[in-house]
């Protein structure tokens, strides 16, 4: 699932006439760079949630080619948040794990396909949530002082009244729809679960081997687009 239902309310003037999703970096829309990553990884269907400039990001993607297939759901009347977004859309997931994606989250990789390798990792006899994450270090346009302390086995410990933590969440997890259909309530975040599932052990994390970049306003997004440009300049 792609979670592309946000107000943008950081990245205006951008978002003036358009979703956040539909915010170009280095040429493409913000979603479709998420798009391409989940089709590279394998992924043949991806439901997208809309709420903010709804029709113009169902035209935008009615136009793409290849994959992964669309599927819309539609939450014009009311903004679900990321876990009540889930819930909503949880019809259309079913109960298999599936991988959830924020849609300002670019990155470049060194190595192997990262979501392929979030994908290999999760193990339901040990986790619910995996989420890939990176070192604080490695990010450019990361807010705040990180999220998460990663033990040597993979599992994942809030920063909570620490004064920094040297794991960020990329923006990408596998994650069990189950666990957003049973919570109580129509709008939440999946941070109230993740918090719950860390408590049990279950919360775990992959580092991302390459350098993520959070696309999160105006600022942020010319700093992406500059750092795009010199990856993709020759060596």
């Amino acid at each position: 699932m792609v979670l592309a239902a946000g107000l943008g309310t950081r990245m205006r003037p951008l978002t003036d006439d358009r979703p956040k999703a539909l915010v170009e970096v280095g040429g493409r829309a913000l979603i479709d760079h998420m798009l391409d990553r989940l089709a590279e990884a394998g992924v043949r269907r991806a439901v997208v949630n809309v709420h903010a400039f709804a029709d113009r990001l169902e035209a935008h993607l009615g136009a793409r080619t290849g994959p992964p297939d669309i599927v819309i759901a539609d939450e014009r009347t009311q903004l679900l948040e990321t876990g009540g977004g889930l819930k909503a859309a949880y019809p259309l997931l079913g109960e298999a794990p599936v991988f959830t994606a924020n849609i300002d989250a670019i990155w470049v990789e060194t190595g192997r396909s990262a979501l392929r390798s979030l994908g290999a990792a999760f193990d339901q006899a040990r986790m619910d949530a995996l989420l890939l994450v990176t070192r604080t270090e490695h990010a450019l346009g990361l807010d705040g002082p990180g999220d998460f302390f990663m033990a040597e086995d993979g599992r994942l410990s809030f920063r909570d009244e620490a004064p920094s933590a040297p794991y960020a969440f990329c923006g990408v997890q596998v994650f069990k729809p189950t666990l957003a259909a049973a919570e109580p309530g129509e709008v939440f975040s999946t941070s109230r679960i993740w918090r719950r599932l860390a408590v049990q052990g279950r919360l775990h994390g992959v580092l991302l081997l390459g350098e993520w970049m959070h696309v999160g306003d105006p600022a942020a997004r010319r700093a992406a687009e500059a750092r795009l440009r010199t990856s993709a300049a020759p060596t």
